[in-house]
């Protein structure tokens, strides 16, 4: 059974012991230097999308992020946020061509829900396990 939130993240935990989301790992690649010229221009635009059509939770909520108040927080789609959710193929497009890998995931519980707007919910997942649902690699043709 899917679940009603989507999430795409990495395989690997970071420093604080989670697993960094679609967007994150893409914006390292960017930091880092590592996107050629057409790669910078779509993650950039990719970028300006999502933040004049997504909220961004940190503006309602400037701790919702924050280690101490929420630790492991973490961001999911609703499913029923498509046009969000398509929209992710290219990100992962990006990430598959420099090695990174990235997982989608699905679920009817990702956790304890500490903000939602319609499109998203931010969540603490539960201790001990990952979210109920299904988990499985994404690949990509080409």
């Amino acid at each position: 059974m899917k679940g009603p939130y989507v999430r795409f993240q990495g395989t690997l935990r970071n420093d604080r012991g989670s697993f960094p989301g679609v967007f994150g790992l893409a914006n390292r690649l960017a930091r880092e230097g590592k996107l050629d010229a057409e790669q910078y221009r779509f993650w950039r635009a990719g970028n300006d999308w999502y933040d004049a059509n997504c909220p961004n939770p940190s503006d309602a909520d400037p701790l919702v992020y924050d280690h101490e108040t929420h630790p492991g927080a973490v961001a999911w789609f609703k499913a029923s946020s498509t046009e969000f959710v398509t929209r992710v193929d290219g990100y992962l497009e990006l990430l598959a061509a420099h090695g990174v890998e990235c997982r989608r995931l699905e679920s009817s519980d990702p956790g304890r829900i500490v903000y939602e707007d319609e499109y998203q919910v931010v969540a603490i997942p539960h201790a001990d396990h990952e979210p109920s649902g299904t988990a499985a690699p994404t690949h990509h043709d080409g």
